[in-house]
C-alpha cells in the first residue's frame, strides 16, 4: 500500500517540518479522490449539488425561429429591391433616403404563430418571442415604422432602418439539440435550474453529498450554555467550521468537544472515520504535552505532513485514518488536523481544505480570484513562509484598489476576521512590504 508519507517525499520542496503552501496543496489535491456514489434528484433539489454526468440538450433552444422584439416581420428581399430601384431611378447616394412600403397580412403572438403565406410586398405584425412567419427573415422594430392613417394595413420605414436578418433569433441559437448544456463536475447554480427547466429536464444525476465529521479538542473548551470555569473558553471553532461546511453544501456531522484523553480521542477518530468521508479536527496537532492526536494517528493513520510554512496555520496535519485497528483495516477517511486558534482554523480551511472537499464532492473547483491592491501601510513579513493577513480593501474614485491590515494579526484574534473583507496574501519568498507597494488580495465575498 502506497502511503501518503512516501508520496509526499516525492513532491518538490517537501519539508515535513515547514512544507510550503503550494506543495501542501499539491499533495492534498492528489489524494482528494471524488466519491463514486450517484443519485437522481428533482430539479428543485439540485441547487448547489454537483452534476455527476454531462447534461446534453434534448431539444433546440429556442425551438423555433422567433422575433427578438416587437415589430414587423418581412422577407429581406424587399430591402434589396428597394435599394436596386433607388439606384436605377435616383442620383447616386439617394438609396439611404429610400423607403419601403408593406401591407400587414396578419399578426403573430408568442404561442400563437401566423400560419399563412407572406408575399414579397407583405409583412406580419410580431411580438417578442413570436415564431417567425413563413417566408420572413427580418424584423423591423415598431418604433422605426410609420402607419398610414388613411390605410392602417400599410406600413412604411426607411430602407436603412434595418439590416438583412436583423432581430431574428434562430432555432438552437441558445442551445442546439445534442450539444452539452452543463458539464459534469459543475456545482448547480440558480441560473442552471432555469436552463435545465428550459430543456424540459425535471431530474438530474448528482454526486452523493460529501460527509464531513468534525470536532474540537481541548479540556479548556466549553460548549454554548455551559458555565465558564477559570481558564476555560467557549468553543468557537465548531461554529465557524459548521458555517464553512454549510456553504459547501456537504453533510456535516458535529461530534462536539472531545477532551484531551487518548481513549476518548481514539474513539472519536474511529467513529468519525467509520461514518464520514473526511474528518476535521481543531486543536491537538501542535507540540504541546496534551496534544494526543498526533500520537494516535501514528498508530492507525497515515500522515503526509504535520507543519506548514504559513502564518497563521503552521501546525496543520493531513493524512488518512481508518476505522480499524491499524492502517488499511476498516473504512478509510481523509484527515485534516487544523490548528486550535480560531483565525488559523479559517485560514487553513480556505487555503488547504476547501479545494479538497470540492474535489472529493466531484466538483471542478476554480481558482479563487486574486486582485492586486496598494498597501496603505508598511507590512512586516519574513521570507520563507506564506502569510494570510486580514485586511480591509476598497477601490478609490479611479477604481484602483487599496488595502489596510486590520491591526493585530494574532491567530487568536477572531474579531479581525469579522472586521476584514479580504486576505492579504504575502507569498512564500516575499519579505517586508513598503507602504504603497502592490500586494495580492483575496476578497471574502463568495468565499466566506
Amino acid at each position: 500500500m502506497t502511503t501518503l508519507n512516501d508520496f509526499s517525499r516525492c513532491v518538490a520542496q517537501y519539508d515535513p517540518h515547514a512544507l510550503p503552501v503550494s506543495a501542501a496543496q499539491a499533495i492534498v489535491r492528489q489524494w482528494a479522490t471524488p466519491i463514486a456514489a450517484v443519485e437522481r434528484v428533482a430539479l428543485r433539489d439540485a441547487l448547489d449539488r454537483v452534476l455527476a454526468a454531462d447534461i446534453v440538450s434534448p431539444i433546440d433552444v429556442p425551438a423555433h425561429e422567433n422575433s427578438a422584439m416587437d415589430g414587423y416581420a418581412f422577407h429581406s428581399a424587399a430591402l434589396a429591391h428597394s435599394a436596386q430601384s433607388s439606384t436605377q431611378n435616383s442620383t447616386p447616394g439617394s438609396a439611404q433616403g429610400a423607403s419601403i412600403e408593406l401591407t400587414v397580412a396578419g399578426k403573430a403572438l408568442a404561442g400563437h404563430p401566423f400560419a399563412g403565406r407572406v408575399a414579397a410586398n407583405q409583412c406580419v405584425r410580431v411580438m417578442t418571442g413570436a415564431c417567425m412567419p413563413p417566408d420572413c427573415d427580418t424584423v423591423v422594430p415598431q418604433e422605426r415604422v410609420e402607419r398610414d392613417s388613411a390605410n392602417p394595413a400599410t406600413i412604411r420605414f426607411a430602407a436603412d432602418a434595418v439590416a438583412v436578418g436583423a432581430n431574428r433569433r434562430r432555432a438552437g441559437e441558445d442551445l442546439a439539440r445534442g450539444h452539452v448544456a452543463l458539464r459534469a463536475g459543475r456545482i448547480v447554480r440558480a441560473s442552471d435550474l432555469g436552463l435545465l427547466a428550459s430543456l424540459g429536464i425535471g431530474e438530474v444525476s448528482v454526486r452523493r453529498r460529501l460527509r464531513v465529521a468534525f470536532f474540537s479538542t481541548g479540556d479548556e473548551l466549553r460548549s454554548l450554555g455551559e458555565p465558564l470555569d477559570a481558564g476555560s473558553v467557549y468553543d468557537s471553532n465548531r461554529y465557524t467550521l459548521f458555517a464553512m461546511l454549510r456553504r459547501l453544501n456537504v453533510d456535516a456531522l458535529d461530534l462536539g468537544v472531545i477532551r484531551d484523553e487518548p481513549a476518548a480521542l481514539e474513539a472519536a477518530l474511529r467513529s468519525a472515520a467509520a461514518n464520514a468521508d473526511v474528518v476535521l479536527t481543531s486543536g491537538g496537532v501542535s507540540v504541546g504535552e496534551a496534544d494526543f492526536t498526533k500520537q494516535l494517528l501514528q498508530t492507525f493513520g497515515d500522515v503526509a505532513f504535520w507543519s506548514l510554512a504559513m502564518r497563521p496555520g503552521r501546525p496543520l496535519a493531513f493524512g488518512r485514518l481508518w476505522s480499524g485497528e491499524q492502517p488499511g483495516l476498516g473504512k478509510p477517511a481523509l484527515f485534516f488536523g487544523l490548528p486550535g486558534n480560531p483565525v488559523a482554523v479559517m485560514v487553513t480551511f480556505y487555503q488547504i481544505v476547501r479545494e479538497a472537499l470540492l474535489l472529493m464532492a466531484g466538483a471542478t473547483p476554480r481558482p479563487l480570484p486574486v486582485l492586486h491592491a496598494a498597501s496603505r501601510v508598511a507590512i512586516r513579513k519574513r521570507a520563507g513562509r506564506t502569510e494570510f493577513q486580514r485586511g480591509v480593501a476598497e477601490p478609490d474614485a479611479n477604481g484602483h484598489w487599496h488595502v489596510t491590515p486590520t491591526g493585530s494579526q494574532g491567530s487568536g484574534v477572531l474579531s479581525s476576521m469579522s472586521e476584514a473583507n479580504c486576505f492579504i496574501v504575502l507569498g512564500h519568498d516575499e519579505a517586508d512590504i513598503d507602504a504603497g507597494e502592490r500586494v495580492s488580495i483575496m476578497l471574502f465575498d463568495g468565499l466566506i
